[in-house]
């Protein structure tokens, strides 16, 4: 249950009579009501309040709920001592006087007019013959978006038309009939009709329906709520940092998995793998043997790891490396050399530009962009993808991977994209897990950012660690985050 879930019962448990015991020795509310309407007759006939129409009488159809026996269904209008309708003209303010106030002055349940920095004088009270709210005036925001407000007044004020002023007589609260209104807040933006506004009249303030309780019993109601109140915000509190805690959790979980994937913590070591001491070796003959093929040009080594750049321990069978000896990469071409007005149809003699859109949506076969076998022979052969290739999206949505499949198209990288090959024997699955977790911690930490701004230039993508495991390792680290990672998104 959410907290105004909560609030929202206590109320109606309230209105009900359902908060706190009904005691027969504090009478009923018919007996209330009755004396209710003796006070109304003192003030008609002292001339303090005007007579009215009588009220219709109350239908069974038109009561909502049950309420207790000693309880009774009244007109609002019964049991007001009047209801003040603001007038609709704007005074002149003056430096002193009494404030005039507006929704705006509201603060929480009150309607604070020391917060009103427009005053009306007694002169011009009587001469607009304003009506002055006495405090502790019920106010009932009627008009417009903020039908449903309620407040209390906390002084003498006077108020715009957004509010009519509800006055209670001697026998209601008017605490309780504060909460009860705050129950009716549906019904109240019901009621508020008109052709270009909404707008509840005097006469519909009137011909709503309250459960009167004993008065002995409106105190004891309001006193209930005033004593759960603080203990509903304390548990809204609870429930606020519970919200946030469950809407963190998946994705904290997935970030703590993937720390653990790449620390070695996630699955077990075991000494017949062999070491990534051996498998280093390995990726290193391959890539002598690109180099000796001409198929990569041979680049500065890389400088020594030190104790101090290791960022975390790692299993003793794995292997600190530079990301650098892993594979090559290269960037898209410069944006001159490669424009729409260089695109032609697709044709047997056409070669394909990947898109970063490739990339993002991981798919190979979407696009239409081609360019010319002339133009690739001559300009663009270097930035050429192959199956196995590695393509990175490289703006605005940065660090998107997509591996290309056997069924691709001869094509090359636009500007938007990288292209990473990797040497073997690296498990790509494996190498993308880290990729994504050393290029979403770096990148965001240098662009002080929640979110990736720059693939790192190659100076320094190549430098980065990669904790390196032995090869079988690296496929059972990949086949435990594909069960457990499913998991995280569903707790979303």
């Amino acid at each position: 249950m959410t907290p105004q879930e909560l609030k929202n019962s206590i109320l109606q448990l309230a209105i009900q009579g359902k908060l706190v015991e009904q005691r027969p020795e504090e009478g009923t509310a018919e007996e209330l009501f009755a004396r209710i309407q003796q006070e109304k007759q003192r003030l008609i006939k002292a001339g303090k309040i005007k007579k009215e129409k009588p009220l219709p009488e109350i239908t069974e159809d038109e009561k909502p709920f049950e309420i207790p026996e000693s309880w009774k269904w009244v007109k609002l209008g019964d049991v007001l001592r009047e209801v003040i309708v603001p007038m609709r003209d704007k005074p002149t303010f003056s430096k002193e006087g009494i404030p005039w106030c507006r929704i705006e002055d509201r603060d929480g349940f009150l309607l604070n007019g020391s917060k009103s920095n427009q005053l009306v004088s007694d002169e011009t009270i009587e001469n607009m013959n304003l009506k002055v709210l006495p405090v502790g005036t019920v106010l009932s925001a009627c008009t417009g978006g903020s039908i449903g407000t309620i407040v209390i007044n906390t002084i003498e004020c006077c108020t715009n038309q957004t509010f009519n002023g509800l006055v209670c007589s001697s026998g209601l609260l008017n605490w309780y009939l504060f909460w009860y209104l705050k129950t009716q807040f549906n019904k109240l933006r019901k009621v508020g009709t008109g052709t270009t506004i909404a707008y509840i009249s005097q006469k519909k303030s009137k011909e709503m329906l309250l459960p009167l309780p004993p008065l002995a019993e409106q105190k004891r109601i309001v006193a209930k709520i005033e004593e759960l109140l603080p203990l509903i915000d304390r548990y809204e509190q609870a429930w606020s940092k519970l919200e946030q805690f469950n809407k963190r959790f998946p994705e904290d979980m997935k970030k703590s998995l993937l720390q653990y994937a790449i620390q070695g913590k996630l699955v077990e070591q075991r000494p017949e793998e062999g070491t990534a001491e051996e498998l280093f070796a390995q990726i290193q003959k391959e890539k002598q043997r690109l180099i000796a093929e001409k198929k990569i040009k041979k680049e500065k080594p890389l400088p020594e790891i030190t104790e101090d750049e290791k960022p975390f321990e790692i299993p003793e069978s794995w292997k600190w490396v530079r990301f650098g000896d892993l594979g090559t990469y290269k960037k898209g071409p410069f944006g001159s050399a490669l424009t729409k007005s260089m695109f032609v149809p697709k044709s047997n003699e056409t070669i394909k530009v990947y898109e970063q859109k490739n990339a993002i949506q991981k798919n190979a076969h979407i696009g239409s962009y081609y360019i010319t076998r002339e133009y690739f022979k001559a300009k663009m052969e270097g930035f050429e993808v192959l199956p196995g290739d590695i393509i990175v999206s490289c703006a605005g949505t940065i660090g998107e991977t997509y591996v290309l499949p056997d069924d691709m198209e001869q094509g090359i990288i636009n500007q938007a994209l990288m292209r990473m090959r990797i040497f073997s024997p690296i498990f790509i699955p494996y190498f993308l897990v880290f990729f994504d977790v050393a290029l979403k911690q770096n990148a965001r930490a240098s662009s002080k950012g929640s979110a990736i701004k720059n693939i790192p230039p190659f100076e320094v993508l190549k430098n980065y660690l990669v904790p390196l495991p032995p090869l079988a390792e690296q496929k059972r680290i990949v086949e435990k985050l594909e069960q457990l990672l499913p998991l995280c998104e569903r707790l979303k």
